[in-house]
């Protein structure tokens, strides 16, 4: 039986200023590095909004310090938008994204393999601690992660956050949420433009947590990463108020900070409704030298506020 995750926004009749909100509300990372034949330059930024008084979402990037895991796991990005009362989405989204980042490193596993235990570890320790705390009882949390990983992309996916791919020119939906109007969609009930403007359109079938067991979706083989490939993790806080001609035109114009940013202050422009992160990874062909090793280690960053823009 589907359990079914209400997470509709109530609209404020007045957004406060972008600019003057980041600087207080937003936290941001950056990775860049090279491994084989490319470069990955890296940035995830969340914001809690225009509306919200707790940032329930949590992005992060990782990138080993140590070559060997690099080579063997590659790069981990991931995003997720936690719910439930109180603070108890904070909670989940937060215990997300720790636990499937040392999980799939602990791993001994492949790297397919690896990702998808990863989910399916912090599911069973979201649940348990929700039994464990009246307080946390029914959080869940969505959650997409992408790992770069031996020159190409692997995804894992539960819930409504979403993964694109900009590659020559064009902009591509990597993953198919997991919600009440996507089912619509499917069905024929709806049109994937009448889904955008839908009113149960927040309304999620799959979460980490909600149950002592979860399907989680994974692509069935590696995606090869091509030179000028640009990836994006966002919640729905982006997508909900950012056309993907927009994303897309943000991330190929800027640098991943600057695309970040851009994107989080055009969402809260039109109203902010709900907590944004967005993380953005551009790729590109490595020069190689004979003096060179073929991984540049940079340390496994964390979130960190923005000190302003």
């Amino acid at each position: 039986m589907f359990n079914f995750w209400n997470r509709r926004k109530k609209k404020a009749p007045a957004a406060r200023s972008a600019a003057a909100d980041r600087p207080q509300s937003s936290m941001a990372e950056d990775v860049a590095g090279k491994a084989g034949k490319f470069e990955i330059v890296a940035s995830v930024q969340t914001d809690v909004g225009c509306h919200r008084e707790l940032n329930e979402d949590c992005g992060r990037i990782v990138q080993p310090g140590d070559a060997e895991l690099l080579t063997a796991k590659g790069r981990l990005v991931i995003v997720a938008d936690g719910m439930g009362g109180h603070s108890a989405g904070e909670v989940a989204s937060s215990m997300a994204v720790d636990i499937i980042n040392r999980s799939y490193y602990d791993d001994p596993g492949d790297a397919p393999s690896a990702l998808k235990n990863a989910f399916f570890e912090a599911n069973r320790q979201i649940h348990e601690s929700s039994l464990q705390d009246k307080a946390r009882d029914g959080m869940g949390t969505t959650c997409t992660a992408l790992v770069l990983w031996n020159g190409s992309a692997l995804a894992a996916h539960v819930g409504d956050s979403r993964l694109y791919l900009i590659r020559n020119d064009q902009i591509y939906l990597m993953t198919e949420d997991h919600s009440a109007v996507m089912e619509m969609v499917k069905r024929g009930l709806i049109t994937l433009a009448d889904a955008r403007h839908h009113p149960e359109k927040n309304v999620i079938l799959r979460a980490l947590g909600s149950h002592p067991s979860v399907e989680v979706t994974t692509w069935e083989e590696p995606l090869p990463v091509k030179d000028g490939d640009r990836f994006l993790v966002c919640s729905d806080g982006l997508y909900d108020l950012v056309e993907d001609n927009e994303i897309m035109n943000a991330v190929m114009s800027e640098d991943p900070h600057g695309a970040c940013g851009s994107l989080i202050d055009l969402a809260k422009q039109r109203g902010g409704y709900d907590n944004i992160t967005v993380a953005v990874l551009a790729v590109k062909a490595a020069e190689e030298s004979e003096n060179e090793p073929q991984h540049e280690a940079v340390r496994a960053t964390r979130e960190i506020k923005t000190a302003g823009e």
